[in-house]
């Protein structure tokens, strides 16, 4: 079973009390329209489990995102990414990046799309199948005082390179942000998305838990995360889920604390699956 979701392989559907009643005060500074972002990577392991059978792995990645201001409303942020995964001695990996444009008024909300490309490989030949992947959709940020509301959707495809068959992909996201101080952040994310070809098609349910902390007056932060991807193929009895625990370290530039780089900062991303995602 995991020879064939990992050989099969890959590609991505790329592919948490409530608001204070008080305004959130940012420092004036850096309230200022600047460039700031953050880079972090992340070590932990992943348990894979259907019917009667399960299989462990490791896995490891890491980001960067770096928000661009072109004025005092309009932004541009770029992100890259990489994530790797080994089980079985067998490792498949993803890298790429996105761009966001984006109108923010960090009181307020925020407003815009996104664009994603990503490429895919690993053992047993996916080097070779030339895989890659692109979604492009809007995105929209609420903020209510030390609550931030985060919303996607999204349409793409997965080609191989030099092939005209390509897998439809679509999804959509919902992420809660809440700080319960400003340098400790929990994240809740709620996500669906469909992969589909000739009728058949894969659905990812996703959910997943984060804390963030953010050592006061460094740039340093510490995160866990757990991530639940629940894949059912239309062609298939059963359904495989996908476990992923990580722990991580994150290093940001432009910004004092975890709430002001929410509000001025790079404060967009994109859904990442546990692992590529099967082809059926």
């Amino acid at each position: 079973m995991y020879r064939f979701l990992l050989g099969a392989a890959l590609a991505a559907t790329a592919t948490s009390a409530f608001a204070a009643d008080a305004p959130v005060v940012l420092d004036q500074e850096l309230a200022q329209p600047h460039i700031s972002g953050y880079g972090e990577l992340y070590l932990g392991g992943l348990y894979f489990s259907v019917p009667g059978d399960h299989e462990t792995g490791t896995a490891a990645g890491g980001a960067a995102r770096v928000n661009f201001p072109i004025d005092a409303r309009w932004n541009i942020q770029t992100d890259a990414v990489v994530d790797s995964l080994w089980v079985q001695g067998t490792n498949i990996y993803s890298y790429g990046g996105a761009v966001h444009g984006y109108w923010r008024d960090p009181s307020s909300y925020a407003l815009g799309g996104f664009a994603t490309l990503n490429g895919y490989g690993g053992d047993e030949g996916l080097s070779d199948a030339n895989l890659y992947s692109f979604t492009v959709g809007p995105e929209a940020q609420a903020y209510f005082g030390n609550v931030t509301l985060y919303g996607q959707v999204y349409y793409g495809q997965l080609r191989a390179s030099g092939e005209s068959e390509h897998f439809d992909n679509w999804g959509g996201r919902g992420v809660v942000r809440f700080f319960a101080q400003d340098n400790l952040r929990f994240d809740g994310e709620l996500g669906y998305s469909r992969l589909s070809a000739g009728g058949g098609h894969l659905d990812t349910l996703t959910g997943a838990l984060q804390a963030t902390y953010r050592f006061s007056g460094t740039p340093w932060s510490v995160f866990g995360r757990y991530q639940w991807d629940h894949l059912t193929i239309s062609e298939a009895s059963g359904s495989v889920n996908v476990h992923k625990y990580v722990v991580g370290l994150r290093a940001s530039f432009g910004s004092d604390t975890l709430l002001s780089e929410d509000r001025n900062g790079a404060t967009m991303d994109t859904y990442r699956p546990n692992f590529g995602v099967p082809i059926f």
